[in-house]
């Protein structure tokens, strides 16, 4: 049988960013005492998985085969593989009795000479067939170790694919490299919608986050309102059918976690509001709670002043969506599922007269973090933070608070999202009001600490504010400076 590398065409989607993963990626493909390489690309449905992949394949030169498994039968899901590596019809290839006998013939195919094996969705490999990962354990043990075969692994399960490098799974010890891809960051955004405004970049951000997927649907000629109307809400989209997809395609009762999933959307983000909200009993939610955080849709947070050896125990946790689509999604779209299905236009108001608390609450606070640790990290700070966050507690709640625990630094911060230059009312309630109570939290009650302060601002800073926050030297930064220093 003559063995033939896959066609990867594909219909040129967006490439953007991505250094550091193709570096990584590249880096595979120089020579070393050991040229086998297996490697583990997850993450998120639509993050840009296949794409990268196959670029990276395409522009090494090297003979590629692709093959994306399906929710089919094992023996299907083989006979399609060998068709991929031979290059010919689902029907012209052979069948083979089991995964260790098509690793045999395979591996006689490609001999001693350079190729790249990527299969992708593999978690519906190892569904259809419990031995597949054994199989491919002794493949790689008995074949492909001292060959020159890159074996990439590929899969949007990310809790399953992470199960593939745990002790107990047959490929444990054995993965050369594994890289979980994530969204892409605030700064990429300008490359998908380069005339659209700081403001209305920071919005869509807060609604699709950086999933290339999604981005690439978006309409950069038109506004953000034309894109909620006629992309983003319209019947039939992605954006209203993919969290079912999501759920239908990870969980059992997937009513159950949808309850869920919208009372967290809703605001509810103790154990006592999402069992109220959802009509669940605690000791069932817990369970609930513990699967979506596996599968990343859900993440506890703490208050970042909780010290490092009390965050195990703390029982301050709150949950939130992990994801920015899906926070949206349950907040604005499955309240109103069936009316934007009718009549788009009657539901789009809600979401306008809403949105802009959501943007400043989600999106801009989360990119305000985000300047904190890279100024930090730059120096522009008089502490490089250990872990960056947000406080709250029964007295006070602040948006941004950067710790260093060695140093004992802290950075306090007030994020703002209106439409009003920030008054010198916002900069004394920081300093006066939210600060004392929050420092009283700390180990010794805040005694020997280095207290910095911040306010982040949409629209700027009115003289007054300016003034004072000069005099205490609280760092001003608005969008503008944001937005370039994120770039």
């Amino acid at each position: 049988m003559k063995l033939v590398s896959g066609s990867l065409a594909l219909q040129s989607p967006m490439f953007v960013d991505r250094e550091q993963e193709l570096a990584f990626l590249n880096s595979l493909l120089k020579p070393t005492p050991s040229p086998a390489q297996l490697v583990l690309l997850y993450g998120r449905r639509r993050v840009g998985k296949t794409v990268l992949a196959r670029r990276w394949a395409e522009q090494s030169g090297w003979p590629t085969f692709y093959w994306a498994a399906e929710r089919e039968t094992a023996p299907l899901q083989r006979r399609k593989l060998f068709a991929r590596i031979l290059g010919v019809s689902t029907s012209q290839a052979p069948t083979f009795e089991s995964w260790a006998d098509l690793w045999t013939a395979f591996a006689a195919q490609i001999a001693d000479r350079p190729h790249i094996l990527i299969l992708d969705e593999v978690p519906h490999a190892a569904e259809a067939d419990p031995a597949f990962l054994s199989a491919l354990q002794h493949a790689w043990d008995q074949h492909f170790r001292h060959s020159k075969l890159i074996l990439l692994l590929s899969g949007s399960h990310v809790h399953t694919m992470e199960t593939f490098l745990a002790r107990g799974s047959p490929l444990f010890g054995r993965f050369t490299g594994q890289w979980h891809l994530q969204p892409l960051a605030f700064s990429a955004l300008r490359q998908f919608l380069p005339r659209w405004p700081a403001e209305q970049r920071v919005a869509v951000y807060a609604i699709v986050g950086g999933v290339p997927a999604y981005l690439e649907r978006l309409r950069p000629d038109a506004a953000l309102t034309d894109n909620l109307r006629e992309v983003i809400l319209s019947p039939g989209s992605i954006f209203v059918a993919e969290p079912d997809l999501l759920l239908f395609d990870e969980v059992r009762e997937p009513r159950v976690y949808q309850a869920v999933l919208q009372a967290i959307g809703g605001g509810a983000h103790t154990l006592d509001e999402i069992a109220n909200a959802a009509l669940i009993g605690k000791t069932h939610l817990s369970a609930y709670l513990t699967r979506l955080q596996e599968l990343r849709f859900v993440e506890r947070r703490l208050p970042v002043t909780v010290p490092p050896g009390k965050r195990a125990a703390s029982r301050m946790g709150r949950y939130h969506l992990a994801d920015p689509f899906l926070r949206f999604y349950f907040r604005f779209i499955a309240p109103q599922r069936d009316e934007i299905g009718y009549h788009v236009d009657r539901a789009l108001p809600a979401i306008q007269d809403q949105l802009r608390a959501f943007v400043g609450s989600t999106a801009f606070e989360a990119l305000c973090r985000e300047w904190v640790s890279r100024a930090g990290q730059a120096g522009r700070l008089p502490f490089e933070a250990q872990h960056v966050g947000a406080h709250w507690s029964r007295k006070v709640q602040v948006d941004v608070v950067a710790v260093n625990w060695r140093e004992k630094g802290i950075l306090l911060g007030e994020c703002k999202w209106g439409t009003e230059a920030v008054a010198r009312e916002i900069v004394s309630d920081l300093l006066e009001d939210k600060a004392p109570p929050l420092l009283k939290s700390l180990p010794e009650e805040g005694h020997g600490w280095s207290v910095h302060y911040a306010v982040f601002a949409r629209a700027g800073f009115t003289p007054a504010a300016r003034a004072l926050a000069h005099k205490h030297q609280v760092t001003l930064v608005d969008l503008r400076q944001l937005d370039h220093d994120l770039g």
